[in-house]
C-alpha cells in the first residue's frame, strides 16, 4: 500500500474518532447523571441532557460529514495525494531533512490519449501509471514516500537524501518506461529531478522541475542541476540587470544561397558579480513580473541604436508575442523604427508562442502594421508546438523556422517528409523557410536538397559576441 493510501486511512480513522468521542462523552455524562439521581421519577435535568444530546448528535454528525466532503488528502482517480496536501506534506519533509529530492514524472501524451481513447481511458491510464510508478519505487526498496498528482499527467514524488543517490535508479526508470503500455495504449513518460541543494523553498523547486523537464523531454535524459544562482535572489538579479541595462548580445550568421545576410541575436543578462543568466531562466521571470515588454523594447532599442548606416545585415530579434499585444510596446517600437530609417527592411521579429492566441484578426493587424514599416515576421519552432502550425495558417507572416528536433534527426525519412510537407505549405503561401542546428556536412547537404531558404548552425558559422552593454 502506498503512503497516500495509508495516510487516507489514518485521516478517515481520525475523523471517525472526532465524531465518536464527543458523542460517547455525552452519553457517559447522561448515564452518570441518571444513576447518581436518587429520584424515582425522571429527573428534569435528565430530560434536558437527553434533548441536548440528541440535538448535539444530529448537528455534530452532519457537521463532520459535510466537512469531510471538502477535505480529501487523496484523489479519487489516481489514489495519490491531492496537490494541496502534497505541498503541505513536502514542506514539512523539507524542513525536517537536510537533503531532500523531488521528482516530476509526467505522462506527456495524456492529452492525445484523452482525445483518441476518451477521458475514461485517460483516467484509467492515470490510475494504472500511478500504481506502476509506486510499485517500481517499492521494488527499489523505497517505502512511505509522498506521491501526488498536481495537474494533467504530472506527478510529484518526494525522496529523502540528495538527488545523486537516486540518479542511477531514475535512469533505469526512464529505460523501463519506454516499453510501458496500458491496454495497448502507448504511454510516453518523462522525468526530471531536483533537490534542496538548488533551494529549500518548495515553490522554487517545483518551478525548477518543470524547467528541467522542458529541457530534457526530447532526449528523456535526466540532468543534474547546475544552477549557480540562488533562486531566492534570482528575481532581484534579473530586475537589476534590466534596470541597469546589463547584458551581453551574441549573434550567429544565417545563410541564404551561401550568402550570410541575416544575424540572429541572443541575449544573456549579467549580474553585478559577473554571473550570467541565460534566456530560459530570465524569460520566465520577466513573464511572471510583467516586465517582458520592457525587456523586449530595451533589446530592440539597443540593436537599432548600434546599427551602422552601411550595414547590410538583417537583424533577427526574438520578440515575445505578449509584447506585441502590449499597446505601449507597439507604439514605442513603431516610433523607434520610424525614427531610424537605417533599419528599414533590416529587422526580423522572431516569435515563439506555446499557446494559441485566438484573437488573430487583432494580432494580424498589429503584425501587418510592423510589416508596413519594413519589419519581417517569422514564426519559430514550426512542427513542435501547436500554435506555430495554426499561425502558419491564420497569420500574415514572412518566414517560418522549423523546430530543431527535425534537424537533429533529419536523416529519418519521417522527419524529412515532415519538413518537405511544411515547406510545400509555406511555399504555396509565399512564406520562406528556415532551418537551424545544422551541425554536420551531412545535415547541410540534406537541407540543401530540401531547398530550404535560410540555413543556420555551428557547421556554417559559430556564435560570436556581438556587443556588451556599457555600465
Amino acid at each position: 500500500m502506498l503512503l497516500p493510501q495509508t495516510k487516507e486511512r489514518e485521516y478517515r480513522f481520525k475523523l471517525a474518532l472526532r465524531m465518536g468521542l464527543p458523542i460517547f462523552g455525552l452519553v457517559m455524562l447522561l448515564v452518570t447523571t441518571t444513576f447518581l439521581s436518587n429520584d424515582q421519577s425522571l429527573n428534569p435535568v435528565y430530560l434536558i441532557e437527553f434533548i441536548l444530546l440528541i440535538a448535539f448528535n444530529i448537528y455534530f454528525i452532519f457537521y463532520i460529514i459535510y466537512n469531510s466532503f471538502d477535505v480529501r488528502i487523496t484523489e479519487l482517480v489516481t489514489k495519490t495525494f491531492t496537490k494541496e496536501y502534497l505541498f503541505k506534506y513536502l514542506k514539512k519533509e523539507i524542513k525536517k531533512n537536510d537533503n531532500y529530492t523531488l521528482l516530476l514524472i509526467s505522462i506527456d501524451n495524456l492529452h492525445d490519449i484523452n482525445d483518441k481513447y476518451g477521458i475514461k481511458n485517460g483516467d484509467k491510464v492515470l490510475n494504472i501509471t500511478a500504481r506502476w510508478i509506486g510499485n517500481y519505487f517499492k521494488e527499489k526498496g523505497l517505502d512511505n514516500f509522498p506521491m501526488g498528482h498536481i495537474k494533467g499527467g504530472d506527478f510529484v514524488i518526494g525522496l529523502r537524501h540528495k538527488s545523486s543517490k537516486h540518479f542511477t535508479m531514475l535512469e533505469l526508470f526512464c529505460l523501463k518506461s519506454d516499453d510501458f503500455m496500458v491496454d495497448d495504449i502507448e504511454v510516453k513518460i518523462s522525468v526530471s529531478m531536483t533537490d534542496t541543494l538548488y533551494s529549500r523553498q518548495l515553490d522554487y523547486l517545483i518551478e525548477n522541475l518543470f524547467e528541467l523537464q522542458a529541457a530534457n523531454k526530447e532526449q528523456k535524459i535526466i540532468k543534474e542541476n547546475t544552477q549557480e544562482i540562488d533562486p531566492n535572489k534570482l528575481e532581484s538579479f534579473v530586475i537589476a540587470a534590466l534596470k541597469n541595462r546589463s547584458f551581453i548580445v551574441m549573434s550567429q550568421n544565417i545563410f541564404e544561397n551561401n550568402n550570410s545576410n541575416i544575424q540572429e541575436c541572443f541575449v544573456k543578462l549579467k549580474t553585478s558579480d559577473e554571473k550570467i543568466i541565460h534566456q530560459k531562466t530570465y524569460m520566465k521571470i520577466f513573464d511572471k513580473l510583467g516586465l517582458m515588454a520592457d525587456f523586449d523594447f530595451m533589446i530592440l532599442e539597443e540593436n537599432i541604436v548600434r546599427y551602422k548606416e552601411n550595414n547590410d545585415k538583417v537583424l533577427a530579434i526574438n520578440i515575445s508575442p505578449t509584447s506585441l499585444r502590449n499597446q505601449k510596446f507597439v507604439y514605442k517600437a513603431k516610433e523607434l523604427i520610424i525614427s531610424n530609417k537605417k533599419v528599414k527592411d533590416k529587422i526580423i521579429f522572431l516569435l515563439n508562442e506555446s499557446h494559441y492566441y485566438s484573437q488573430t484578426f487583432k494580432y494580424n493587424k498589429t503584425l501587418n502594421s510592423f510589416r508596413e514599416l519594413g519589419v519581417k515576421i517569422a514564426i519559430d519552432r514550426l512542427g513542435a508546438i501547436h500554435s506555430s502550425f495554426i499561425y502558419l495558417r491564420d497569420l500574415d507572416i514572412d518566414i517560418v523556422r522549423f523546430d530543431s528536433f527535425y534537424t537533429k534527426d533529419i536523416k529519418s525519412i519521417k522527419n524529412r517528409s515532415t519538413i518537405e510537407g511544411f515547406s510545400l505549405m509555406a511555399q504555396e503561401r509565399g512564406i520562406k523557410t528556415w532551418v537551424k542546428m545544422i551541425e554536420t556536412q551531412d545535415i547541410n547537404e540534406i537541407v540543401k536538397d530540401l531547398k530550404i531558404d535560410y540555413t543556420q548552425g555551428m557547421y556554417l558559422a559559430p556564435m560570436i559576441k556581438k556587443y556588451e552593454s556599457e555600465k
